[in-house]
């Protein structure tokens, strides 16, 4: 398996994203964010945590009409997989890529510690190591993680089964206690918590392992 791993100027978390997919036995290429294509072969974009653009206008919103946001766009519209975590996350709702907003925290501050997650739906290239219902535990690390989304959409996510993941204890206001959707083909999923800060005992925990582990079986049709 081939993952493209995306950096932005202020991308903070790509080398961790690498790491969580070598671990897993996936091979990575590092695409700097003025390329305006991804390596041949790619199966799956990830998109990294971080400050692109320095956050500037709107988190992820200037990382959404860079060079490299046309090639993410058409490997999604062809069936390929995207992941996006925190400010990528972030920029795949800018590109319109998945559902609603990230606004600002509930309580107006930076919030940055382990959070208990329950795994929502297992039906998904990215959760399918997991069983539903199940908890794990990921750092978040973000100011603006509150996602937002309009009644209609919300209905939409759940009667589609495409929330992701759910906050156990909700520690920034997301609207359903949402940590992470999927798209309408369940190929995208953007997400605030970070499963490649949890793939080492050396990082205080390993429940982002299978989750990579998961993410290395995939290979994108053409």
């Amino acid at each position: 398996m081939l993952a493209a791993v995306i950096t932005f100027p202020g991308s903070n978390c790509d080398r961790d994203l690498a790491r969580g997919f070598e671990l897993a036995g996936a091979r990575v290429v590092r695409v700097w964010h003025k390329e305006t294509a991804l390596p041949a072969g790619t199966d799956i974009v990830g998109v990294p945590g971080g400050f692109s653009y320095g956050d500037y206008l709107r988190c992820g919103a200037i990382a959404a009409q860079s060079p490299v946001a046309g090639a993410i766009a058409a490997h999604a519209a062809r069936g390929g997989f995207v992941l996006g975590i925190c400010n990528g996350f972030q920029v795949l709702t800018e590109m319109r890529l998945l559902p609603g907003a990230l606004m600002r925290n509930a309580g107006l501050s930076f919030v940055c510690k382990p959070v208990r997650l329950r795994v929502a739906t297992a039906d998904s290239a990215f959760t399918s190591a997991y069983a539903k219902g199940s908890e794990v535990v990921f750092p978040v690390a973000h100011h603006d993680g509150n996602y937002t989304i309009d009644a209609e959409g919300l209905a939409r996510l759940q009667g589609e089964d495409r929330v992701a993941f759910r906050y156990i204890d909700n520690p920034n206001g997301s609207m359903d206690d949402i940590a992470g959707v999927l798209s309408a083909n369940r190929r995208v999923l953007g997400m605030m918590p970070h499963p490649e800060r949890a793939v080492e005992a050396v990082q205080g925990g390993s429940d982002g392992s299978a989750f990579f582990r998961a993410l290395a079986a995939l290979t994108a049709p053409v």
